[in-house]
This record gives C-alpha cells, structure tokens and sequence, in this order.
C-alpha cells in the first residue's frame, strides 16, 4: 500500500502516548491484541454503528489528506469528500443518503480506478484516505463488518507508512516508537466504539431514517468527537 502523496505528513506523527503498560501485555504485541479487540468489537456491534465508526475513522484520514499542501493532495482522494459527506449524513439517519452514497460508489466501480489490473493499472483508490473513505461507504450500504475492519485497518496502514517515511528520511532514531503509534491509534478506535455504543439504539435503525432532530443532536454528539484528529 503505498502512500501518493510525495513528502510525510507530520500531522499523523501527532500520535497519542497513552499507558499503555497497564495492558499487563508485551509492548511488541499490544498493537496486534489490540486490533483484534477492535475486531471482535466490530463484530458484536449493529450495522449502524459499525457504519458511524467507519465513517469516523474515514473522516480523520480524510482530513489529514485536506491539511496536506494543495501540491501534495491526490485528487482522487479530494474527489471522495462528498461521498463522505454523504455517509455521514446516512449513517446519522438521513436515509435520503442512500442515493448519494449508491451513486457515489457506482462512478467508482464504473471508474479507471477500479481494477483488477495489480500494479499496471492506477493506484490512486489505495491511497489510505481514499480507501478509507470508500469502505465507509460500503460499511454504510452492506453492513458488512469486513468493511468497517478495513477502513480501522487502513488508518493503522497511515501511520505505519508515515513513520517508514520518517524513518527514511531521519538519521537518528525516531522519538515515536511504531508499536506504541500503532497501539495508540486502536485505542482511539476503542474509545470511539465506547462512545458509538451509548448511541446504540438510535443508531440501530439509522438506516431506515431517524426523526431530524435526532439526526442533528447526533452531528454535534457523535459526528463531532469522532472528526477529531487528537
């Protein structure tokens, strides 16, 4: 999976340093205990809520690609912001989405970037943003809990290129240790499933459209602290 863009962002370097000791795991494996827990809980939650967690984790990769200098953001991936938008309002309960987001995903599918040409074709759907932002919308028309796995997976994928990058770049050793990034990032992913899940049984029948006040108290409690980059 290689990153598009030409130089590293700094900003996916602003990883959290959380406690992550206390686990009672060794350091080297928490990261991969870790993303199965996020798996597992991927796989007990509803169809709604793996649809807003997949939009989440695809709104923060999203808006790293956005604060990337215009020069260095692949227009693939900018393309994809109102598709994003889109899930979001879906996932939300807007069920007039739907159209949006079928819509949106066809012209993908129809497109050159979808292929099954390997390394000859185009790659600009693997950018991890993109990807990110196109299994949200999958997570949000299917259900499927595949894709809300891959769109957590693809933001583990950001940090690990962005830190390759780095370390290419770097002489001395880097002051961020991959593992604890790694285990980081799924931490976030934890916290953001606990804050989905007191949401649950609104979002349970989010896709067949929820009341619009239900809807815009979910922007500002749900949407908002999962847009979050810190």
């Amino acid at each position: 999976m290689e990153p598009q863009t030409g130089d590293c962002d700094d900003r996916l370097g602003r990883c959290e340093h959380a406690g992550i000791a206390n686990l009672g795991w060794p350091r080297m494996d928490t990261w991969r205990k870790l993303s199965a827990l996020v798996e597992e809980r991927l796989k007990a939650a509803s169809s709604g809520e793996r649809g807003v967690f997949a939009a989440g984790v695809a709104e923060r990769l999203m808006s790293w690609h956005e604060a990337l200098p215009e020069d260095e953001q692949a227009p693939f991936t900018v393309s994809l912001r109102p598709l994003l938008n889109s899930v979001w309002e879906g996932v939300l309960g807007d069920s007039t989405a739907f159209s949006a987001v079928k819509r949106g995903v066809g012209e993908y599918m129809l497109s050159e970037y979808c292929h099954n040409d390997g390394q000859d074709g185009p790659d600009d759907a693997d950018e991890s943003a993109a990807a990110a932002a196109l299994y949200a919308a999958h997570a949000y028309l299917f259900g499927c809990q595949e894709f809300a796995a891959w769109t957590s997976s693809r933001a583990v994928e950001a940090i690990e290129q962005h830190l390759e990058c780095l370390a290419d770049q770097e002489e001395d050793e880097l002051p961020v240790d991959t593992d604890e990034a790694l285990a980081s990032e799924l931490q976030r992913q934890l916290r953001d499933l606990d804050l989905i899940a007191r949401y649950s049984k609104d979002l349970r029948h989010a896709c067949l459209g929820l009341p619009i006040d239900t809807s815009i108290r979910l922007r500002v409690e749900l949407r908002a602290p999962l847009s979050n980059r810190e």
